[in-house]
């Protein structure tokens, strides 16, 4: 090898390693400033308010404000593509809507890779669905509608807020697995989902928690809800799981960052939410929507994204929603 081009690879080697050690040395200072925590979803709903309910708890552990910056559109992917873009230094991090952002993929909806332009650092809560029916509908159990749906194919209806929503996908999955053929009609969210269900233009709706005020009013009849656990406000009522159908359904949030995130930072990051997590302010967000603890570390971030990503991948292909 030429001498001169020793020399230069030297130079670069010794350059290097000064540069990753001055990273290394304000990873381990960080955070020095207030913290943006990106919550891609509009001020007020469930998503913002866990997110805000995590991040003003975590200030105590990280000695900097964590300060929550809505950037709502494309059904949670554009603020989680605009927070992995930003530099990777921590003070930008995501409240992380997973399953929202695998659909976008599968269907070419993305302009990032969920996997390897992400850092995952907690998965931190998850959304809670039900399938929810007017209280004067024939059906008292999920047992009586799967039964009536099977035996009257294409002549039940249920509603969702929107194609390749979760709530879509995972009433796609209940159908295949029963044998149930049902009419999907989609809504723009919970409210019109709630009012088309009380006005009697479905008969059936899956979606999140928003129906909780009408199940508590009387007016409708919560048959089964798609989590791993019973919701704590509906005791009485069972998963799907319970009663023998293998589904499961929960839309995690994570706290997450862009790819390369120094692995100091991450674990600063992941220590001090936590902790956020057993704050009473925290729970009682939690408890006011129906929402469980989801407790899980940046390593196992990474592997239930990847078996998340495939399950999702396989719905949506089903489904015939790829590219459109």
């Amino acid at each position: 090898m030429p001498q001169g081009n020793g020399k230069a690879i030297g130079f670069l080697l010794i350059m290097t390693l000064i540069f990753l050690g001055g990273y290394e040395a304000l990873a381990m200072e960080y955070p020095t400033k207030p913290i943006t925590l990106v919550i891609p979803y509009p001020a007020g709903g469930s998503s913002d308010l866990t997110g805000r309910g995590l991040a003003n708890p975590a200030k105590k552990y990280l000695g900097q404000p964590v300060i929550a910056e809505n950037k709502p559109g494309g059904g949670g992917t554009v603020g989680a593509s605009l927070a992995v873009k930003r530099p990777a230094d921590g003070y930008t991090l995501c409240a992380f809507p997973c399953f929202a952002v695998a659909v976008a993929w599968h269907m070419g909806k993305l302009n990032f890779n969920p996997i390897d332009d992400v850092t995952r650092i907690i998965r931190y809560t998850g959304t809670v669905y039900g399938i929810v029916v007017r209280a004067d509908a024939p059906w008292k159990t999920i047992q009586d509608f799967v039964k009536y749906v099977k035996e009257n194919p294409q002549k039940v209806n249920y509603g969702s807020p929107g194609v390749g929503n979760t709530a879509h996908l995972a009433m796609e999955e209940f159908s295949a697995l029963t044998g149930m053929q049902m009419v999907h009609i989609p809504y723009k969210g919970g409210a019109e989902t709630n009012a088309a269900l009380l006005g009697g233009h479905v008969d059936s709706v899956c979606d999140s928690t928003g129906w909780s005020p009408m199940v508590d009013a009387g007016k409708f009849r919560l048959l089964a809800t798609l989590g791993e656990k019973r919701i704590a406000r509906y005791p009485q009522v069972p998963t799907l799981k319970e009663v023998g159908y293998d589904v499961a359904f929960q839309a995690p949030m994570e706290i997450a960052g862009p790819k390369n995130l120094p692995g100091p930072i991450v674990k600063k990051v992941h220590d001090a939410f936590l902790k956020a997590m057993e704050d009473s302010e925290y729970q009682a967000v939690l408890k006011k929507f129906d929402m469980t603890l989801l407790y899980l570390n940046s390593e196992d971030c990474e592997k239930a994204a990847l078996k998340e990503l495939e399950k999702i991948g396989k719905l949506v292909n089903k489904l015939g929603l790829q590219n459109k």
